[in-house]
């Protein structure tokens, strides 16, 4: 199969596009022929070696967590998924851009999605829904979301909204127009935050969930007032110091099929701020790098 691979850590750079071996799925798991897999933060930070202590990978890798595609083949005792069905889902830390991934936790894809928007689903959904599960029940409560407008961000926002909460959404200003049209009010991060938003919040926030790991957190929980009533998804080492929820993405084929039917109702639509080829796959680390991104980057096979 055409796989992208780096041989070893380092830069975009070591990205290669080349032949491997195909994969195959074990019991439990399915491989589906990928349309179209994301590119997550954590991807170009294994890629580059910064994270090996905690998430070492076999070399030469094939980046990527989260695909969707078609199913073309079934592990030793799957059932409710069929060859030729439309899937979305997750793999291991690795492996998930290539002609052929292998699944641990998938849904079907909703039909009102295209390739690329499932693609962009898995990883971003399951982190923001962790991260806003930790925080209880929302209908009725006001979330502030810290970076709003990434990957992670968007899918909290547009899932918070969707179980009924008022949302308050930081970002720079060009990206404001965008958490809008996501249903949150938007708002600059930053020094004086916490005035912004008495001022947007008169009431008060209830809950807050930091997707940015900005160095934010100390004053987030200062915001609300208690550590019990923040989650982060980005800051483990700041949250560890001052006792916040700490929510790591899982491969949990609840919560995926809990998108997948958000998104059949149209209330969650994964956003995508570029695609590209996959022979460009350098481009596509080299984007997520810069960071500052609106939604997700989705890499086409």
């Amino acid at each position: 199969m055409r796989a992208a691979r780096y041989h070893e850590y380092g830069g975009v750079e070591t990205l290669v596009v080349e032949q491997a071996p195909d994969p195959h799925p074990g019991p439990g798991e399915i491989r589906i022929r990928v349309a179209a897999a994301s590119v997550n933060s954590v991807d170009w930070k294994v890629r580059s070696g910064a994270v090996r202590e905690v998430l070492p990978v076999d070399l030469p890798a094939v980046p990527g967590r989260d695909a969707a595609g078609v199913v073309d083949e079934i592990g030793e005792g799957v059932r409710g998924v069929g060859v030729g069905d439309r899937v979305f889902g997750l793999g291991g830390v690795t492996g998930a851009t290539a002609e052929f991934a292998v699944l641990s936790a998938w849904a079907r894809t909703p039909d009102t999605w295209s390739d690329e928007e499932a693609a962009a689903a898995a990883l971003g959904a399951v982190t923001a829904m962790g991260g806003l599960n930790a925080l209880g029940p929302l209908k009725g409560r006001t979330v502030l979301i810290e970076g709003a407008a990434g990957g992670v961000g968007s899918a909290a926002v547009e899932i918070a909204v969707a179980q009924g909460a008022t949302v308050i959404g930081t970002a720079g200003e060009p990206n404001h127009e965008f958490l809008t049209s996501l249903g949150a009010v938007p708002t600059t991060y930053g020094a004086g935050l916490a005035e912004r938003v008495a001022t947007l919040a008169p009431d008060g926030v209830d809950v807050v969930l930091d997707t940015a790991a900005s160095g934010s957190l100390a004053d987030l929980v200062a915001l609300v007032g208690d550590p019990a009533r923040v989650s982060t998804v980005a800051d483990h080492a700041n949250a560890q110091r001052l006792g916040v929820h700490v929510a790591n993405a899982e491969n949990d084929p609840a919560l995926l099929a809990e998108a997948a039917e958000l998104g059949r109702l149209g209330h969650f639509t994964p956003r995508v701020e570029a695609t590209y080829p996959l022979e460009r796959i350098a481009e596509a680390h080299a984007h997520s790098e810069r960071g500052h991104t609106r939604g997700k980057i989705v890499v086409r096979l």
